[in-house]
């Protein structure tokens, strides 16, 4: 018997790859399908996750705009009111609120205070957009034994914003020379010349 009998032949072409040490084509391809792929899997999540980064990003940045509040204040007008014989005059008044924030508002409560000098919101503002401005009408009790100082009126607001958060921001509010100043001046002087003469 000869030593060829005892080999059995699996294929002239494996057999060809096999000897000449190179792989056989079909394994080539795969190994190359599989390179590909696993490139593609690659870019494919780099993109996702990119995407999913920007709306990520792109969440809170609407977050912090929701949530972030800048508003002016100014005193817009005063009306007429009445003093009493400790020299205390009240009046209704007016400020108004530019809402210089990214997001809408709504301004809740209105408060302040300086030496003579007491504010208080009479009611809400409606929604103030971006830009938006509103009147807020205020009650004013001045002391009118103490004089206007130059010293603003540090005025607090309760303010919700579009996230539904309720927040309090001060603003000065300029009360020198203005209409409340002005509105004042005349009746001030005339009460203190009352509590002089009953004093």
């Amino acid at each position: 018997m000869s030593a060829e009998r005892g080999f059995i032949d699996l294929g002239d072409h494996d057999h060809q790859s096999l000897s000449s040490g190179r792989p056989a084509p079909d394994r080539v391809t795969g190994r190359r399908k599989m390179g590909v792929r696993l490139v593609a899997a690659f870019v494919v999540g780099m993109v996702l996750g990119g995407v999913a980064v920007n709306q990520l990003r792109d969440s809170r940045e609407e977050r912090e705009r929701n949530s972030s509040i800048s508003l002016v204040a100014f005193v817009a007008s005063g009306g007429s009111g009445g003093g009493d014989a400790r020299g205390i005059y009240q009046m209704a008044g007016q400020l108004a609120v530019i809402n210089a924030g990214p997001a809408p508002i709504t301004v809740r409560a209105t408060s302040g205070q300086l030496p003579g000098i007491r504010v208080r919101g009479a009611g809400q503002s409606p929604l103030l957009r971006p830009g938006g401005t509103a009147w807020i009408e205020v009650e004013v009790r001045i002391d009118c034994s103490i004089p206007f100082g130059s010293e603003p009126l540090s005025t607090r607001f309760t303010v919700e914003a579009a996230d539904g958060r309720v927040r309090e921001v001060s603003h000065p509010v300029a009360v020198i020379g203005s209409a409340w100043h002005r509105e004042v001046e005349q009746p001030c002087a005339h009460l203190a010349d009352l509590v002089k003469r009953d004093g």
